[in-house]
């Protein structure tokens, strides 16, 4: 049994093995993008669902070899990313049916998103977004607050010349929505607006100046910062590792030390 599980962790962790489970992957993204066509799909309606089955067994065959290859159970199914993946495959053999046929057709499309949790890179940039949310709080705090004052305003002086844009609250969040975009929004909504109220202009200016080029790059501040720790986490710098083997040596002093102690009062 256990030189089954170590053939099992050597295969899984394998490049070899990891490039044809992505490009499996891949294969199963092309077949999902050819559902979506009436013509190929009621032509090649068959060998669709055949080599769909087959890359569902595949896709079953290759978590088996990773649960088989892994340390436990626990540490399987404590892994956010194994998880993901486990519940993904098991949900095409259970929910089977002419009545789960669009979400069995959903769930071939997550099949795609199993790309993140083999490739490394792709892997990272996820935990690094995960790792913003906290942080995205209170920026979202922010831009709430400034959006509601600015929406305020723009409806108290915009209702009656522009009320298609600035008709309500409501409206006026769209409205500014679109602006932080910068979608359109010197031809569609300011012209418009200025050529009615010539003073208007302070108002867009200064949301577009704080909105856009202020609070979103806090944002971007924020992931990149994010996204630099996880790569520091993963691959530490040379220091680091110098320093860890320091204290790795530090420790097996320490241990001898004791050792030499223990022996010392022994003879005594």
């Amino acid at each position: 049994m256990k030189q089954i599980k170590t053939a099992c962790r050597t295969i899984s962790q394998h490049p070899i093995f990891m490039n044809v489970i992505i490009g499996l992957i891949l294969v199963n993204a092309v077949l999902v993008g050819l559902e979506t066509y009436e013509a190929i799909a009621s032509r090649y309606a068959t060998l669709i669902y055949i080599l769909d089955q087959i890359l569902l067994w595949v896709f079953t065959i290759e978590i088996i070899i990773r649960l088989i290859g892994s340390t436990s159970l626990k540490a399987f199914f404590t892994d956010p990313w194994s998880l993901f993946d486990f519940i993904i495959v098991a949900s095409g053999h259970i929910l089977v049916g002419a009545y789960y046929v669009t979400v069995l057709r959903i769930l071939r499309v997550l099949r795609v998103l199993r790309a993140i949790s083999i490739v490394p890179s792709l892997r990272r940039m996820v935990n690094a977004l995960l790792l913003t949310i906290p942080s995205m709080g209170t920026i979202l705090l922010l831009l709430s607050l400034f959006f509601y004052i600015y929406g305020v305003i723009g409806t108290t002086l915009f209702k009656d010349v522009a009320p298609e844009y600035f008709g309500s609250l409501h409206a006026s969040l769209l409205t500014l929505f679109q602006v932080v975009t910068l979608e359109s929004w010197a031809s569609g909504v300011m012209r418009p607006i200025l050529a009615e109220d010539p003073s208007s202009w302070w108002f867009f200016v200064t949301f577009i100046l704080v909105g856009t080029f202020v609070i979103f790059n806090l944002f971007v501040g924020v992931v990149v910062n994010n996204v630099e720790e996880a790569n520091a986490e993963e691959r530490p710098s040379p220091t680091e590792v110098k320093l860890a083997e320091v204290q790795k040596e530090l420790e097996d002093i320490k241990e001898l030390l004791k050792k030499n102690s223990s022996n010392d009062v022994g003879k005594s």
